[in-house]
């Protein structure tokens, strides 16, 4: 009997021995995953137009970790009224855990803890696509293809500040030293330039052959790149000259009509380790890579196209994650930059294909906004190549 109770207490013991180890490596596997930091993809939509067929409304969320797998869907009070309207732009800050975004008539605030509107405001002219600065404190919202940007006090919606270009305001970009927004119109080859120390306009960049559309700049703040009405490619300007340096065509393949933006090429991105540029190809459904390093003696030698990537439909824009393992244009495709393969599409929790012109990375550490990508490929590397 003893030798019973003994065998039993001993089977106990070991089985609360096991129980607890395994509660121990479960504690630490979730304590594990509690803090190491997520790795986000924040989709507005409508973000092609205001066609709800490709993502329907609000903000969905994918796991970037997991394969791009859909999280969520987070409902804002754009997204809420009878037809949604389309979404402009989209950035977010760090500092700060809020996004904002623009549809044509209004400027949006959410709290990326909450997922709750803070606020939302009208602006003098309406809103397209902004810029935020590092700090999370201004916004530079271009009016809706209007004659001004307004600035705009980030923690409340006020505007503090106005600069107009009479271009068609459109398209913004801010330095990555917050020091220098850039500001293209749709009805100008003039890239403005605001000093955000003073607020107001600086030496522009010109001339372009035509009307600058996307566009992207180099985290020293020395070239932008820009695509133009009318080519299949993209131009080059010197940020410090102030001069158009170099006019780049994509090789092989021709130009023809779009189904949107009228612009051959509407998008383009530097990956951030600043050594390549993506470009949008709309009809031939593609995007061009281009070798930095090859545009630095623009013009006198000839740029080094390296790349073709077929895409799922016509792209209207291109950006990176935060390291720049991945691209996303907007066709949804998700692109492996190394190897150059589609590694994924995003869909919604219908399973149906989504796509958006307007979305970037955003990591959190616990519930805390750790980094945030930008919706325009913008460098990251200061004194990369490519000067």
């Amino acid at each position: 009997m003893t030798s019973f109770l003994a065998a039993t207490v001993r089977l106990f013991l070991a089985a609360f021995a096991i129980a607890l180890l395994l509660a121990t490596q479960t504690a630490t596997t979730e304590a594990a995953e509690s803090t190491a930091e997520r790795h986000l993809l924040y989709v507005t939509a409508p973000g092609i137009r205001n066609d709800m067929q490709y993502g329907g409304a609000g903000i969905l969320v994918f796991d970037i970790d997991k394969g791009h797998r859909f999280v969520k869907r987070i409902d804002t009070t754009a997204s809420q009224i009878e037809k949604p309207e389309n979404i402009k732009g989209v950035c977010a800050s760090a500092a700060t855990g809020r996004l904002f975004f623009t549809t044509p008539t209004r400027l949006y605030c959410l709290d990326l803890k909450t997922e709750r509107d803070l606020w939302n405001q009208t602006l003098p002219g309406g809103c397209d696509r902004m810029a935020l600065s590092p700090d999370g404190r201004r916004l530079y919202v271009p009016s809706f293809e209007g004659p001004h940007w307004n600035i705009v006090d980030a923690d409340g919606g006020k505007i503090v500040g106005k600069v107009e270009t009479n271009s068609g305001s459109h398209n913004t970009v801010c330095s990555r030293d917050g020091s220098r927004v850039y500001c293209a119109g749709l009805r100008s080859p003039l890239l403005t330039v605001i000093d955000t120390k003073t607020g107001e306009a600086t030496k522009p960049v010109n001339p372009f052959s035509a009307a600058i559309r996307p566009f992207t700049v180099n985290a020293d703040r020395s070239r932008c790149y820009c695509t133009v009405n009318g080519l299949l490619g993209f131009e080059v300007g010197d940020l410090n000259s102030g001069k158009v340096v170099g006019r780049v065509v994509v090789q092989d393949f021709k130009q023809g009509p779009t189904m949107r933006h009228g612009c051959p090429s509407h998008g383009i991105g530097l990956t951030p380790d600043e050594r390549e540029i993506w470009v949008c190809d709309s009809f031939n459904k593609r995007l061009h890579i281009f070798e930095v390093a090859s545009l630095a003696s623009l013009p006198t030698t000839a740029p080094k196209q390296i790349a073709t990537i077929e895409l799922r439909d016509e792209p209207g824009w291109i950006t990176f994650g935060i390291d720049g393992r991945y691209a996303y244009p907007s066709t949804g495709d998700v692109i492996d930059t190394a190897t150059r393969n589609i590694v994924a599409r995003l869909t919604d929790e219908k399973g149906q294909a989504v796509q958006s012109e307007k979305l970037l990375e955003i990591d959190f550490q616990g519930d805390k906004v750790s980094r945030c990508g930008d919706q325009f490929g913008v460098g990251r590397v200061t004194g990369a190549a490519g000067k």
